[in-house]
């Protein structure tokens, strides 16, 4: 039996794009995505992201200015602009670009891009084989299923991330599990059964066996954010499912999540999600059918 083509379905709109707002995931969270067919020069930047933004160019050229380096890009490759990266980029004058893009963080969104060989000083995205269009498939779908619920645009974002892995030019062969690792899994397991009652950053690193200052810098170079900022989202995360799943109060979700006071819960959870934690709960409740 033959196997099927993957045709990559696009509509005749030059410009389409996606924000996912009011959700967190630990592993991999998606901010926005979209595709775009450049006019010639189009320029975007110099600016900062907060957050991981991949392109991948589909058809045309353009031009990556970041960290003192000018790279030309072509079909079939891609760029990687890090979180504090200060970046410009630019349409062809003659034939200008059509890329697709995903913003996205997470615990796994650092560690596959340093598998694939990718970071702030080796932006580019190059296939192994040029004939491999799956990145793009993946990319397209995820553009055009802007409406699905947001575990299918995660496993899309999942599989995405395993395809630029797979097919990097720059991958890097993965090292043997080092004693770090374990130390972080120790710390990722302690946070999971005790986020409930109120720890400190000094109990994790114990737990772990390490000094505070020692386990912090570890955390940070392994998952991109600090051991605080980490075990914020994680609450918040855990509070976003009571909200939307429960008809408990707005105080007794903070304290489910180790607060006491609920106006520092309500303040933390702004600080995550943008908005309080009763409009999150009117915006996303789950009512059962």
């Amino acid at each position: 039996m033959p196997q099927q083509q993957t045709v990559i379905s696009m509509d005749d709109r030059k410009y389409k794009f996606h924000v996912v707002q009011d959700e967190l995931f630990i592993d991999l969270n998606l901010y926005q995505f979209g595709y775009e067919k450049c006019e010639p020069l189009h320029l975007w930047g110099p600016a900062v992201r907060n957050h991981f933004l991949f392109h991948y160019i589909i058809r045309g050229k353009g031009r990556l200015d970041t960290n003192n380096h000018t790279y030309y890009l072509q079909p079939g490759q891609g760029f990687l602009l890090c979180p504090g990266q200060i970046s410009t980029y630019y349409a062809d004058e003659e034939d200008p670009w059509f890329y697709t893009w995903v913003e996205f963080d997470g615990l796994k969104a650092r560690e596959c891009m340093t598998l694939a060989g990718l970071s702030e000083t080796q932006p580019v995205y190059t296939p192994v084989h040029q004939d491999n269009n799956m990145i793009a498939e993946y990319m397209i779908r995820l553009a055009d299923s802007s409406g699905a619920s947001i575990m299918r645009l995660i496993g899309l974002g999942m599989l995405l991330m395993d395809e630029i892995v797979e097919t990097s030019s720059t991958r890097v062969v993965q090292e043997r599990k080092k004693l770090r690792d374990f130390y972080m899994k120790e710390a990722l397991n302690f946070i999971e059964g005790n986020y409930q009652r109120d720890i400190s950053i000094e109990e994790i690193a114990d737990r772990s066996g390490l000094n505070r200052s020692y386990f912090s810098r570890l955390f940070k170079e392994m998952f991109g954010e600090s051991p605080q900022s980490f075990l914020i989202k994680y609450r918040m995360n855990k509070a976003s499912e009571l909200l939307k799943h429960s008809r408990i109060s707005i105080a007794d979700v903070g304290q489910r999540v180790g607060y006491e006071n609920q106006l520092h819960f309500s303040r933390a959870f702004r600080n995550v999600f943008g908005i309080s934690p009763r409009k999150y709960r009117d915006r996303n409740m789950i009512h059962p059918q």
